[in-house]
């Protein structure tokens, strides 16, 4: 029996307070998780649900032309002098008829104290409220508010495309962390082989099997395992944090501070794994199906669109406008002030933009065709897009058997390996060699699973 040595107070504590703190939780997180996090925080889909306000705005200040504008006013002035001031001779003239109507008028104004002069419009105030409603506006009005639909209908295929490339990235980010938490577990069925192997060499030297130098080679190769788990380690953690980081989650590098709402780095885990997977005719789609569906396709029909009414509001622009409207208002400038109204049409035709207006039709002419031979182009290369998908997911699928027919050559050549060390037909360096290559085999494997799901992934993407 082990003896059990009394250290002081100090140890009873320590032992006490190890026992009453709780292990840390485990805090694991799906890609359902990670991919509803990253829509919810990532600042690019932020920004692309804005566009997608910024034209909803948009096209409510299209749909405001539709109604009347109203509009108030008001004004007051003080003039130097009069702007009207006249007398006797400004109406009739300079002539001796006028000059003597004058003097009459002078004589009789001066008995009766009335003033020899009219002036006026010295000072005055108005206020009003007017009402305008367009009637006809060579129709871009109405153009304008379907240009503002489509505008829209852009602003949400777009999020959708930065929605996808997005979520392509934290897949990626997702299942390189997938990829490592599995290398690490298959490192440590090395270590712990290792181990094992390690009692088995000193039951063997006890025995006078085999010699200290075989011993070290065991230590010398755990060693080498201990080294790469603790670089693989550290770059689990890196690939952590940039998942983390990726999709706003909080979590401490530190195990002191860390608590429920910032775990230690450590203690996250994700939940899925690289295994389970379907062929890739599970997946297919036809092509041309995959390309209509893209929202890149829906896009680019959207600017022939817009192309097209933007024609439309140039020509609007070289035909009438008509409006009509109401006044009403206060005003006093001469005499008393009163209260008026009005009612007016307003007609307005170009007369000399017609020249102008003819070179920009053509000029949209030109940009609807140029726009007709991108589409033709660019569904052209979504379809090979589509393709060439398809084919890096075959290609992904072939590796991975491949790689699994080698890692089970290399699980079936250790195991004869171990039983032929066992049996004293093969040396310990030869045994450890096989452990090598298996381990190899094994990571290799691995790296064509995460491939596949890359490329399945990528696949998967384009079909939404």
């Amino acid at each position: 029996m082990k003896r059990i040595r009394y250290t002081g107070p100090a140890a009873v504590l320590g032992l006490l307070l190890s026992l009453a703190v709780p292990a840390a939780a485990q805090r694991t997180l799906t890609l359902q998780e990670c991919r509803q996090l990253c829509r919810d925080n990532d600042y690019r889909l932020r920004n692309a649900e804005l566009d997608i306000l910024s034209a909803r705005a948009r096209k409510g200040e299209a749909l405001a032309e539709f109604f009347p504008s109203v509009s108030a006013s008001a004004m007051a002035f003080k003039a130097l002098n009069p702007f009207i001031d006249i007398g006797v001779t400004d109406i009739l003239g300079k002539n001796e008829a006028a000059w003597n109507i004058n003097g009459y008028w002078e004589e009789f104004a001066s008995q009766n104290a009335l003033p020899t002069r009219y002036r006026t419009l010295e000072y005055g105030y108005s206020a009003s409220l007017s009402l305008t409603q367009p009637l006809f506006a060579g129709g871009r009005i109405v153009t304008g508010n379907r240009l503002a639909s489509l505008g829209v209908e852009a602003a949400t295929l777009q999020k959708e495309i930065s929605v996808q490339s997005v979520l392509k990235q934290l897949d990626e980010k997702y299942w390189q962390v997938v990829s490592l938490q599995e290398k690490q577990k298959t490192l440590q069925g090395a270590l712990e082989l290792l181990d094992s192997l390690q009692k088995d060499v000193r039951s063997a030297m006890g025995a006078g099997l085999l010699t200290e130098s075989d011993l070290l080679q065991v230590r010398l190769r755990s060693s080498e395992l201990k080294n790469t788990s603790s670089k693989l380690k550290g770059g689990l953690r890196l690939a952590k944090m940039d998942l983390l980081n990726m999709i706003s989650f909080p979590y401490s590098s530190l195990t002191a501070v860390a608590d429920s709402l910032r775990p230690f780095i450590d203690d996250i885990v994700l939940a899925d794994s690289l295994s389970g997977f379907l062929p890739p005719e599970e997946y297919w789609m036809d092509e041309e199906q995959m390309a209509a569906g893209m929202e890149e396709s829906r896009l680019l029909e959207l600017r022939g669109e817009a192309k097209s009414l933007e024609r439309k509001m140039t020509v609007g622009e070289a035909l009438p406008s008509v409006g009509a409207g109401a006044l009403y208002g206060y005003g006093k400038s001469i005499g008393d002030g009163r209260l008026n109204g009005a009612v007016f049409a307003v007609v307005k035709m170009p007369l000399t933009d017609w020249g102008k207006t003819s070179q920009k039709l053509r000029r949209c002419d030109y940009e609807i065709r140029k726009a007709a031979n991108e589409k033709e182009y660019l569904d052209a290369q979504l379809v090979l897009r589509a393709r060439q998908a398809w084919l890096e997911l075959n290609t992904a699928w072939e590796q991975m058997l491949v790689s699994e027919e080698s890692a089970g050559y290399a699980a079936t050549v250790f195991e004869h390996q171990k039983a032929s060390f066992g049996a004293g037909m093969s040396t310990l360096s030869e045994l450890l060699q096989v452990e090598n290559t298996l381990r190899q085999s094994e990571d290799a494997l691995l790296d064509s699973r995460m491939e596949y799901r890359k490329a399945l992934n990528a696949y998967l993407l384009l079909q939404h």
